[in-house]
């Protein structure tokens, strides 16, 4: 019986008694790239918070590859969102993409030549290679979000949870980002990606997720991202509009 790379089961998690997900249960399987998507406040970014133990659970389990996160951190890579992250942080560019190499080196030793080249790879995998001694708080929104994705490229991975990469960046980020998606996907790594621009679902993931507090639906793309079911998680009047501004999918409240 396969092993997924993350399964959760019956998982609550609340902020002050108030549920921000509620009985939450499904298997991800390998090698897909996986959108989370749902209105605000839904439990999206909680979500990847709770599976990596960053956040308490009130009931429930959550299992990286049959074992709780904690004994799995080197097979899992984790890019925050950016207003999350320090950007005063006194360091650099290499520095930064060098850290995701801690899980396979331990916590006290240091990187050597061998992870700054790795790391250096992975700054020009991302065309950031000129940038490798730029403070971080020197660079832009977009180049700031390739840094992080360098990081959880040195981190050799094979589950990645990105919680909204594609936010306050430019088309040529957004475009090398769902690249570089791809490219990990097709190496048969799994990606879950909390995601709020409803018009490139369809091209960007195999397979979705839709959340609101409970987990509405998850499946392919194909059988998820449908207007009945986009109504039960957004609710009301949902008018959604391609990348041309054409409305291609409205649903009506009831």
């Amino acid at each position: 019986m396969p092993v997924h790379p993350l399964t959760i089961q019956n998982m609550t998690v609340a902020y002050e008694k108030k549920p921000v997900l509620r009985d939450i249960s499904f298997q991800v399987p390998e090698g897909k790239l996986i959108g989370i998507v749902g209105p605000n406040g839904a439990g999206k970014s909680t979500l990847i918070k709770a599976a990596l133990e960053l956040i308490p659970k009130l009931s429930g389990d959550a299992a990286i590859y049959g074992k709780p996160y904690a004994e799995q951190r080197k097979l899992v890579g984790y890019v925050p969102q950016r207003e999350s992250v320090d950007w005063d942080f006194p360091t650099n560019a290499l520095d930064v993409v060098a850290m995701g190499r801690y899980g396979h080196l331990g916590w006290f030793k240091r990187p050597g030549g061998v992870e700054k080249k790795l790391a250096m790879a992975c700054l020009a995998k991302v065309g950031m290679s000129e940038f490798a001694g730029r403070q971080i708080s020197q660079l832009s929104g977009g180049q700031q979000q390739r840094i992080f994705l360098a990081r959880a490229l040195a981190q050799d991975a094979k589950l990645y949870f990105m919680d909204e990469p594609f936010v306050g960046v430019d088309a040529a980020t957004e475009k090398a980002i769902i690249t570089l998606l791809n490219e990990l996907k097709m190496q048969g790594k799994t990606v879950l990606v909390v995601h709020h621009d409803l018009a490139t679902v369809q091209e960007y993931f195999d397979w979705l997720m839709l959340l609101n507090v409970e987990l509405i639906a998850f499946g392919p793309t194909e059988q998820t991202f449908t207007a009945d079911k986009l109504q039960q998680a957004y609710g009301g009047k949902l008018t959604m509009l391609d990348r041309d501004g054409q409305s291609a999918l409205i649903t009506s409240g009831r």
